[in-house]
């Protein structure tokens, strides 16, 4: 799900016409910050909560498969065998060249903070604002811009629609936009389809929408799919982390699984994959060894599949970490463990590992920035001690 609150509009608003729909913001924007040096720092949200129990699964766990009988894989049945106990979904086999070449790597089991009701926007609002509380109004990505040693100019750049929380604060924001919207996930599909199940009037307008255009962002060109929407996006942000730009972000949603998951998971792995692959397409050999790609969600989903072929909300995820610099060819974290007494709540991976710390001690490396700076302007409250170091020298 995206996360602007624009979105969240009444039902009054909302049926006002086809073009209230075509308005609202699906799409995935982009932005990015120029900073002196070579280093680049690529964050993608993963929107909807990222089932990392699947993007990465730990078959070698005697639990796992009994947890999820039709979501659990086996070298033997499609599963990218990384280190004899994780495996890759195949739907990201695309990125083994980078596993390979040690350009890829994946930290398990961590999570943010947060611990409330499984709210996706409380969830995105705490792992863009870096904090422990919902309402912070900066982002921990823009309050970094303050601290980067050397930095020139900390001015952030919005591509396709309104910026983000994990950008937003008191540094100055240009915004570009993308010449047309992305298109929508099914998860976001859903949403909007349950979220007015029986209300024969938003039948209406939805789909009016679906072939309107009601003044919102224009349209894809005609046979554009969202592959190659994702792809144009992945290469935008190259394109400017080659030339001026040093710091990028951007969405992807998606992942919100509730319903076969078998069938929806790997539309999303695609996506992510296109993605991160455009992106280095786009840097170049040179510009991709200097950057680090850090892909995230707000929170994980359940360890037991539920009765529809999907998972609910849940806690712990994993992060991917992508990029020349990168120490790759590693699954990072300490692993919980997936039996009744080790699960959070008797349902979820438990968190072993700080999201914040993983982000943190990319900065550090990646920019020099001070540990006294990222524990209390950019991460407040963080600890540090034992954070690990994710890349290369």
């Amino acid at each position: 799900m995206t996360r602007d609150r624009s979105f969240l509009l009444s039902r009054r608003k909302l049926l006002a016409g086809a073009g209230a729909l075509a308005a609202l913001p699906m799409m995935a924007p982009i932005s990015v910050a120029a900073a002196s040096g070579e280093g680049r720092f690529v964050t993608i949200i993963l929107r909807g909560a990222m089932d990392g129990l699947d993007l990465v699964q730990p078959y070698g766990d005697a639990a796992f498969a009994a947890l999820r009988p039709s979501l659990a894989l086996k070298p033997e049945t499609g599963l990218i065998d990384l280190d004899g106990f994780f495996g890759l979904h195949p739907a990201a086999g695309d990125l083994m060249p980078l596993w390979q070449a040690r350009e890829l790597a994946f930290v398990h089991a961590v999570a943010t903070p947060y611990r409330g009701t499984r709210n996706h926007f409380e969830g995105q609002d705490i792992l863009e604002n870096g904090g422990h509380e919902v309402g912070e109004k900066s982002g921990w990505l823009n309050r970094a811009l303050a601290v980067l040693p050397r930095s020139g100019s900390r001015q952030a750049v919005n591509v396709s629609g309104a910026s983000e929380l994990i950008l937003n604060g008191p540094n100055d924001a240009q915004r570009r936009g993308a010449h047309y919207g992305l298109a929508l996930a099914g998860d976001e599909e859903r949403f909007f389809e349950e979220l007015f199940s029986g209300d024969e009037e938003f039948a209406k307008v939805w789909s009016a929408a679906a072939t309107t255009d009601g003044g919102g962002p224009p349209s894809p060109p005609a046979g554009a799919t969202r592959a190659t929407q994702i792809s144009e996006i992945g290469r935008m942000a190259g394109s400017l982390l080659r030339e001026n730009y040093r710091i990028a972000n951007f969405s992807i949603a998606g992942w919100d699984t509730h319903v076969d998951q078998k069938t929806q998971f790997p539309k999303a792995v695609g996506d992510l994959t296109t993605a991160i692959i455009s992106l280095k397409e786009a840097l170049g050999t040179e510009a991709w060894d200097k950057t680090v790609v850090l892909a995230v969600t707000e929170f994980g989903r359940t360890a037991r599949e539920n009765d529809k072929g999907g998972t609910e909300h849940g806690t712990a995820s994993v992060a991917l970490l992508a990029g020349g610099a990168v120490a790759g060819g590693q699954v990072h974290g300490q692993w919980p463990g997936l039996t009744p007494d080790q699960l959070l709540d008797g349902q979820d991976l438990s968190p072993t590992g700080d999201l914040r710390a993983v982000a943190a001690s990319l900065l550090q490396q990646q920019f020099e920035v001070s540990p006294a700076n990222l524990t209390t302007k950019v991460f407040p409250g963080l600890t540090l001690d034992g954070a690990s170091n994710y890349l290369k020298g």
